[in-house]
């Protein structure tokens, strides 16, 4: 995949920069797990510091000093998990701030504008994600809505080298999926994303509905899982035909101390851990794990020293940009299957 910041090969796993920075990580720590690509949050980076003030100061690339490629997300998850207040119409969403109650008003137009603002490489459409479980009208709506905003948001786009991406809806209503990827597809977008799901369904039906709509999308489009983030998921979602994935789960997780290993997730504040000479796992080779012990680890995380947080997040991150670049050499040599089955056996990852 080519942008105008370096090309992406893929299956490729984004890490989240939610408000221009991965937590924890300078970009030069980011670029030596391997990422290739980041994302960012429009909602977020609309409020604080504000698009324009991005803009003045020469776009988010140089604002949050990552030269390679950059995606970011419309929003429209965030206006429905985090804001205090919301009124959907077909005109747009009107929203409350969470950091202040200020009143905010997104239309499909205003989307495009803040990401052209932000200067991503990928810009994404704004979608209506609902929660699980919903009812399948509110679902159909929701889905309805999302199609005729992504026409308005590939006329509002400003075209030139950077992308625009549409969303997939449809809950977990395999007919809605399909009706909502045909619909996605016919409009014409330089990628394609499935959106709202890891919104508290079962992996199955997560999986299930990615079955649904893969056939439905074109092949030499990528093909974008919006918020997956453990390496069973991440795996399952390759073997569906899904390029790119992302999640704040590594990074969450590694600041709570839940390490991504070999033989299964661990929690480095275990006792167990001690007097570890171990690196968090044998097989990987990121910079925690070539010069620390678990033992060391669990002395920054039980002293609340935020070295740990680093070392845990980069250790996190570079498992899973690691699992990718085994994915991508598996598929290249026909055997993606063994790493599938390693990802099936419990207590183990690829």
């Amino acid at each position: 995949m080519t942008t105008p910041h370096g090309s992406v090969s893929t299956p490729a796993f984004m890490p989240v920069g939610t408000q221009g920075t991965v937590k924890c990580l300078t970009p030069e720590q980011v670029e030596s797990t391997g990422a290739q690509i980041v994302l960012a949050n429009t909602y977020h980076l609309y409020l604080r510091p504000g698009s324009g003030v991005v803009r003045r100061l020469g776009g988010l690339h140089k604002f949050m000093g990552w030269a390679g490629p950059i995606l970011t997300d419309s929003g429209g998850f965030q206006v429905m998990s985090l804001s205090m207040f919301r009124k959907v119409t077909d005109e747009g969403v009107v929203f409350k701030s969470h950091i202040d109650g200020s009143e905010h008003f997104f239309s499909p137009e205003k989307a495009i504008l803040v990401q052209s603002d932000l200067g991503s490489d990928i810009m994404m459409a704004l979608d209506q994600c609902v929660p699980y479980p919903c009812d399948p009208l509110t679902v159909a709506e929701a889905a309805d809505r999302t199609a005729r905003w992504a026409e308005r948001c590939k006329a509002a786009s400003p075209g030139g080298e950077g992308a625009l991406f549409g969303i997939i809806q449809g809950g977990a209503v395999p007919h809605l999926r399909r009706r909502s990827a045909s619909r996605i597809v016919s409009i014409g977008f330089d990628g394609y994303a499935v959106g709202g799901l890891s919104v508290g369904e079962p992996k199955q039906v997560t999986y299930e509905m990615l079955e649904e709509v893969e056939p439905l999308i074109p092949r030499d489009s990528p093909r974008y899982v919006m918020g997956l983030g453990s390496p069973d998921d991440i795996v399952e979602a390759v073997a569906r035909g899904m390029d790119l994935m992302d999640s704040v789960l590594p990074t969450r997780l590694a600041r709570h101390a839940a390490l991504f290993t070999s033989s299964g997730r661990i929690n480095i504040k275990n006792a167990a851990y001690a007097e570890d000479e171990r690196p968090i796992d044998d097989e990987c080779d990121c910079y925690a794990c070539r010069y620390f012990s678990r033992a060391y680890i669990r002395h920054l995380f039980r002293c609340g020293e935020v070295l740990g947080f680093t070392l845990a997040t980069v250790h996190n991150l570079r498992f899973l940009v690691r699992l990718m670049e085994r994915a991508r050499q598996a598929i290249a040599e026909d055997r993606f299957e063994e790493i599938r089955d390693r990802a099936r056996t419990p207590g183990e990852f690829p």
